[in-house]
């Protein structure tokens, strides 16, 4: 197992990225063979927008990967954080509590926040506007939202005190299972309920994307389903054609489908999104 976590530690930056770059190759070819429901939009187009934000997401994540480091370097230089106060050894069980308590952190606490917060909700509506879920999806995230998540990771690192392999090991596995829980593959019943007792899947995944609160306000985990459910916003929605993506306040396709608008968002006015029952 160390040696597992001492690979990721010294991993490449090309190799996080063909890490990024594969699961949404796979993830996009797998949900063009099966299909969890049929839309009808040009995906290559639809991709471009979404391939738009992957690249400005690639760029500020590396940008900021050294205050990643800095973060995990200051927790080892100074015994900071529950994997130093506990001096705990690498094996399977410290490893998968520090991946609970970074997902915790940096995935779904700033998660929850930025629907909360409307400062931040105003960058984080450019990923609910797209009307069209796949894998391409998953990287559709503003600039100033990449910003927020990579604080809040730095976060996460200094509460968990998690030593840097680890780190890397999350980002990788959060980048391919938001890819996956995005994307518009159909799984067989028994293993979707399956795996999402354990991980969230796409069927679970695409009720956060309904275009109405208060199902928007539900399923913000993003690797453990676990959150969801200890917190009380899991939701179910059992047929999949029920669910209408989108964001009420952006209806129209000039306004999610323009990368200028959508970079522009952030800084108009806010728009309030319907809280009722539809």
């Amino acid at each position: 197992m160390q040696n597992f976590i001492n690979y990721f530690e010294h991993l490449p930056t090309y190799l996080r990225a063909l890490i990024l770059v594969s699961g949404l190759t796979i993830f996009w070819f797998i949900e063009g063979v099966q299909p969890l429901v049929l839309q009808q939009y040009k995906k290559w187009k639809h991709a471009g927008v979404n391939i738009f934000f992957t690249l400005t997401t690639i760029i500020v994540n590396f940008g900021l990967a050294f205050l990643l480091l800095k973060a995990s370097n200051f927790t080892v230089t100074y015994k900071f954080g529950v994997w130093q106060w506990l001096q705990l050894n690498v094996n399977f069980i410290s490893v998968l509590g520090m991946l609970l308590l970074l997902d915790l952190v940096g995935a779904y606490f700033v998660h929850w926040l930025q629907h909360k917060v409307k400062f931040m909700w105003q960058f984080h509506v450019i990923h609910h506007t797209d009307a069209f879920l796949d894998a391409s999806s998953a990287n559709r995230h503003h600039p100033g939202e990449s910003v927020f998540r990579a604080i809040f990771t730095a976060i996460a690192i200094l509460i968990t005190g998690a030593p840097f392999g680890i780190v890397v090991l999350y980002q990788s596995l959060s980048a391919l299972l938001s890819q996956f829980n995005h994307a518009n593959i159909k799984l067989p019943h028994w293993l979707n309920t399956m795996l999402s007792l354990v991980i969230v899947t796409p069927n679970m995944h695409r009720v956060h994307h309904h275009f109405k609160q208060p199902l928007t306000d539900t399923n913000y985990s993003n690797i453990f389903s676990l959150w969801d459910r200890l917190f009380g916003t899991f939701a179910i929605v059992k047929n999949p054609n029920e669910i209408v993506f989108g964001v009420d306040t952006y209806p129209a396709p000039n306004e999610h489908g323009s990368i200028k608008n959508l970079l522009t968002i952030p800084f108009k006015g806010y728009r309030k999104i319907n809280n009722d029952n539809n």
